[in-house]
């Protein structure tokens, strides 16, 4: 592998302005996000015209770039609104665009080519001569395949001219087929996962039916496990940002524009301190709090996906999240000894929070003084977005997200 260490941009998901916040808050250098149309998400709630000029004034005052999606594969009814949706995006003022389809690419360089193009994931870079061909052909960055592993990164890098960005993707939900390009929503639903209308299936579980025994369910097994045979482990690389960066790779992803707010402050700042950390001390292995910061999130089971060489494997035994922590509040203010905070999940006197503010190490909280607004007494806080006042001389910063450990 090379030995060139280049300071690397990390790259969070937004799916709307409090994701945006989220991120820039709590330490991305980049987000990338989608507007109404021809984004690889419809699930989360995109951005609409007006929302993106907004945000892209916001992220850009606060030296943040925009990358926006325009990764799907659209359809010959869908090419005659790309124009006004391109230059538009230009006007924007975006600073990316990510595109999985050559004929957007070739119209993006003719309608918005004051934009950088980034090819997307779903183009399926696997190798050094279609990241150089890319780059020939007006392309200033490449997200590589995922099914790579580091030593083909490193060779990528080693072949590519100098000028071209690398991005690898470190966190997040991984799909069951080759970068993300998969049919099997086509077949089962009629939702095309590469217009962005993915049902999921691959996250269903399953059984063998016979055909003259109807409603008779036989289970299907591989090896002594269950039924999800398609459900991919989460990617986590939290504990491998050196050998990801000494690869060359220019930028770390952090995937789920559908996930929430809370998931986005979470994983950046989890990635944030684990660069900030390597760059000052690349002989330690990241802190253990960072590493743990990530089990405070919904996710399914970890794997280091392909980057090792071996697969990332699937989730038998269910088609579900691990949910270790709950958000129990936010810190509208502090003064006085006082904090302001807005109920999330119900919590009670006497309870420990542990607290996560941006630019901090997360800390214990003792929930011992609890009012109401009116400064009434209360053993609990069982009303959503309640307003709860506290009595604490740990200061607590706008913004800060209190979480409760699930009982076991």
């Amino acid at each position: 592998m090379t030995d060139t260490i280049q300071r690397a941009e990390l790259l969070s998901p937004v799916g709307d302005m409090e994701r945006l916040g989220a991120a820039i808050s709590f330490g991305a250098d980049a987000v990338y996000l989608a507007g109404q149309e021809f984004g690889m998400r419809t699930a989360p709630s995109n951005f609409t015209n007006e929302e993106l000029v907004k945000a892209v004034q916001y992220a850009h005052s606060r030296n943040v770039r925009v990358h926006l999606t325009c990764n799907t594969v659209p359809h010959n009814d869908e090419l005659a609104r790309l124009p006004e949706f391109l230059q538009f995006a230009q006007d924007a003022g975006v600073d990316a665009l990510i595109i999985a389809d050559f004929g957007v690419m070739a119209m993006a360089k003719k309608y918005a080519p004051k934009v950088d193009i980034h090819m997307s994931t779903q183009a399926g870079v696997a190798n050094y001569v279609s990241a150089g061909e890319l780059y020939g052909m007006g392309a200033s960055r490449v997200v590589l395949a995922r099914e790579l592993d580091l030593e083909e990164i490193a060779e990528i890098r080693a072949k590519t001219p100098k000028g071209l960005e690398l991005e690898a993707f470190v966190h997040g939900a991984m799909c069951v087929s080759f970068s993300g390009r998969c049919l099997l929503s086509s077949y089962l639903t009629g939702r095309d996962v590469n217009r962005g209308d993915c049902a999921q299936p691959c996250r269903w579980e399953y059984a063998l039916m016979e055909s003259k025994r109807p409603g008779q369910y036989m289970p299907v097994f591989e090896d002594k496990h269950d039924t999800y045979i398609l459900n991919s482990k989460d990617m986590c690389m939290i504990g491998h940002i050196p050998e990801l960066l000494k690869t060359g790779v220019t930028s770390l992803k952090i995937e789920g524009r559908a996930k929430s707010a809370y998931y986005v402050a979470v994983t950046t700042n989890a990635y944030r301190n684990a660069i900030d950390e390597y760059y000052e001390h690349p002989e330690r292995k990241v802190s253990p709090w960072i590493v743990e910061e990530l089990n405070k999130i919904s996710h399914r089971e970890y794997s280091t996906g392909f980057y090792f060489g071996t697969e990332p494997g699937q989730v038998y035994g269910n088609g579900g999240y691990v949910r270790e922590y709950d958000v129990i509040a936010v810190c509208e203010n502090y003064e006085n000894g006082v904090a302001t905070l807005s109920q999330r999940n119900r919590f009670f006197r006497g309870d420990t929070a542990d607290v996560l503010e941006a630019g901090n190490r997360p800390f214990l909280l003792p929930l011992d003084d609890l009012y109401d607004r009116d400064w009434n007494p209360i053993d609990a806080a069982p009303h959503a977005m309640m307003t709860v006042l506290l009595r604490t001389k740990q200061p607590l910063a706008k913004g800060a997200i209190l979480r409760k450990r699930r009982a076991d």
